[in-house]
């Protein structure tokens, strides 16, 4: 534990240091441009696209995608396993994750249950862990999300999804080791029925749930974690104690893209659904107007902000922290984010002004695992798997 400290203790001098250095915010650089297509060393590669068969039974849905992908799930469920026991070495919390977790958990709803016991069957992996991989975002995650709108009402979704902050930093080359073992697990995922598209989503292999995706001609959807004291931990001891009328944050924002038939029915659900983890919801729609961050606690909306282009709100941006209050001092990404987006201007906004927002750092930082861009009219997902060469902010 003093290490853990200790490590934080550097990376908050180091930040600390480069405020005086550079000024407040430290970390905000020049608004980038010409960065799409994507290339250079914030670049990491392409995301495969996958397909996800509805038509089979759930507990085969998955065994294409992770017969590829084990390998690179065991090596993060390896990293998480090191980590825990680095806190409790007698291996005690492994052990009941393994043997207790899914019986204290209970029956998950279908047909998630099932398609993560064809993933641990498929990977070897026991079912305590997949079950773990799958609720992470009750824990760790978090990202920028943004809306645009441009001058002909035609709307634009886009986000970096950032991930894994405090699970292991890798001093050797300045990385979250997480951050970078979720990189070769980052999929696309084309969800079909009857040979027809339902969904579109960027996912990680093994994790059943969704965090960004969209239907094409409808809506889009992202998530962004939102702290409170009254966190998803909370949620999940709720739920192992029997009280089981929330929804999970992943299973709740798959079910909104694979049943929901419009804009308005995904923001109902999304408004008034009583959920394991407070959460930001942003949703698109497909025209004029339709875009809004709600901003969940667990059991009720605290807040809609919504597109209003003739009120001259044209964009929505949103990362971790309430509009209605500052960011933390040391990660604030909505300012650099809104000021890019001004620069760029709404005549000028597309797919490639996106990327240039987000490949401005911090809202680019080291967390950083892809970022995805959406185009609900046109039926476009495009997802880029990112680095942050130094000097980056480490969150």
């Amino acid at each position: 534990m003093r290490g853990w400290s200790c490590l934080a203790f550097v990376l908050l001098s180091v930040t600390v240091t480069c405020s005086v250095a550079q000024q407040v915010p430290p970390w905000t650089e020049d608004c980038r441009k010409s960065t799409y297509p994507p290339s250079g060393p914030t670049y990491r590669g392409p995301v495969p696209w996958y397909t996800i068969n509805l038509d089979l039974p759930p507990y085969k849905r998955w065994h294409e995608l992770m017969v590829d992908k084990a390998p690179a799930l065991k090596v993060i469920v390896n990293s998480l396993k090191t980590l825990i026991n680095t806190f409790e070495p007698s291996g005690k919390i492994i052990q009941l994750v393994d043997q207790k977790l899914p019986d204290l958990l209970g029956n998950f709803p279908g047909p998630f249950e099932e398609e993560m016991k064809g993933i641990a069957a498929v990977t070897g992996i026991p079912l305590g862990e997949i079950i773990s991989f799958s609720i992470f975002y009750e824990l760790f995650t978090i990202c920028t999300s943004i809306i645009t709108e441009d001058k002909e009402g035609h709307l634009l979704h886009a986000r970096n999804m950032d991930f894994g902050i405090f699970l292991g930093w890798n001093i050797n080359n300045n990385t979250w080791v997480v951050t970078e073992e979720l990189k070769p697990l980052t999929v696309n995922l084309d969800f079909q029925r009857n040979n027809k598209t339902v969904f579109k989503a960027t996912g990680f292999a093994g994790y059943v749930g969704m965090l960004t995706g969209f239907k094409p001609g409808l809506f889009s959807l992202t998530l962004n974690e939102r702290f409170s004291a009254d966190g998803g931990y909370m949620g999940v001891i709720e739920w192992i104690l029997g009280k089981k009328d929330a929804k999970w944050i992943g299973f709740i924002i798959r079910s909104v893209l694979e049943n929901s038939t419009s804009y308005e029915e995904a923001k109902n659900i999304l408004t008034k659904t009583k959920i394991l983890a407070p959460a930001y919801f942003i949703l698109g729609g497909n025209k004029s107007g339709e875009g809004c961050v709600i901003t969940r606690d667990r059991k009720q909306s605290l807040d809609i902000q919504e597109l209003n282009p003739k009120q001259g709100r044209w964009y929505v941006v949103q990362t971790n922290y309430d509009r209605w209050k500052n960011p933390f001092f040391l990660d604030d990404r909505r300012t650099p984010a809104k000021m890019c987006l001004n620069q760029t201007t709404q005549e000028n906004i597309s797919f490639a002004t996106m990327y240039d927002v987000l490949s401005t750092k911090p809202v680019l930082n080291k967390l950083t695992v892809y970022t995805a861009l959406i185009d609900v009219t046109k039926g476009q997902l495009e997802t880029y798997l990112r680095d942050c060469p130094d000097p980056c902010i480490a969150w």
